[in-house]
């Protein structure tokens, strides 16, 4: 029994397995592995609610999360936090929970996903997104939700929104490869720390760029309202966060076997 679960680790992860492992990987993949129309449908299905829970908490939420101008980080960063825990949990088996652009990219850059499912998962990241964006404007009746597209805070220059981002998206990134890619832990609780990174990103960094650590978190309710503020901040800051760490997990963290 203990031999037939090395056989599966090895199986279904390219990195571990070696050269005469390959055909045994290939067939199992092709055996278990979700089609790729069905990654996309969770890819946009958990993209689409982050982004509706995200704007609507910020836009509809604001009589009651908003004082004196000063946002509450705690109600901010919980319904981010609980919305990624929750879709990241139910997608994970299907597409791995990815969510996010900057998870995609930084999978594909350790050769974790493969090059065209990544392209097929970020256009259903940011369709999801667009169509967030677009539910929760016609939920709110048409409404402006300008405040809830991400933004630099006051006295935040481009250059330091990018490395904020890099910054929060590397914690993050990091944590999907430790819960959710390294298999010494088993994924079962992964969706959680996951979330619970999103919500400790936000209560840092929400008031100097909002914490989005996602392209698509930005992009979508930006396209639907026509205002696209800080646009490099918001686009290259996580990409360079999430290669970093899936470089670092890569090269010195993720378990090899040998022989």
């Amino acid at each position: 029994m203990a031999q037939s679960r090395t056989t599966d680790r090895r199986d279904l992860d390219g990195t571990l397995a070696t050269p005469a492992d390959q055909p045994i990987r290939a067939e199992a993949a092709t055996a278990i592995s979700p089609a790729p129309l069905a990654q996309a449908i969770a890819e946009l299905v958990g993209t689409f609610a982050l982004i509706y829970v995200g704007v609507m908490v910020l836009v509809a939420g604001a009589p009651t999360l908003f004082q004196n101008g000063t946002k509450d980080l705690v109600a901010v960063a919980l319904a981010h936090g609980l919305t990624i825990g929750v879709m990241v949990s139910a997608t994970m088996q299907i597409s791995g929970g990815q969510l996010n652009p900057a998870v995609t990219i930084g999978l594909a850059t350790a050769r974790q996903v493969p090059i065209t499912q990544a392209g097929i998962n970020l256009v259903a990241q940011l369709v999801g997104g667009t169509l967030g964006g677009w539910a929760a404007k016609a939920s709110l009746g048409g409404a402006s939700i300008k405040d809830g597209i991400p933004a630099l805070g006051e006295g935040i220059g481009t250059g330091r929104g990018i490395l904020i981002e890099a910054i929060l998206t590397f914690f993050l990134v990091f944590v999907v490869f430790g819960t959710g890619v390294d298999r010494r832990f088993g994924a079962r609780l992964g969706g959680m720390a996951i979330g619970f990174t999103v919500a400790l990103d936000i209560l840092a960094g929400g008031p100097l760029t909002a914490a989005a650590m996602n392209p698509a978190r930005w992009l979508g309710p930006a396209i639907i309202q026509g205002a696209y503020p800080d646009t490099a901040v918001y686009l290259v800051g996580p990409v360079i966060g999430g290669v970093i760490a899936a470089l670092v997990w890569s090269f010195a963290l993720l378990e090899r076997r040998t022989g």
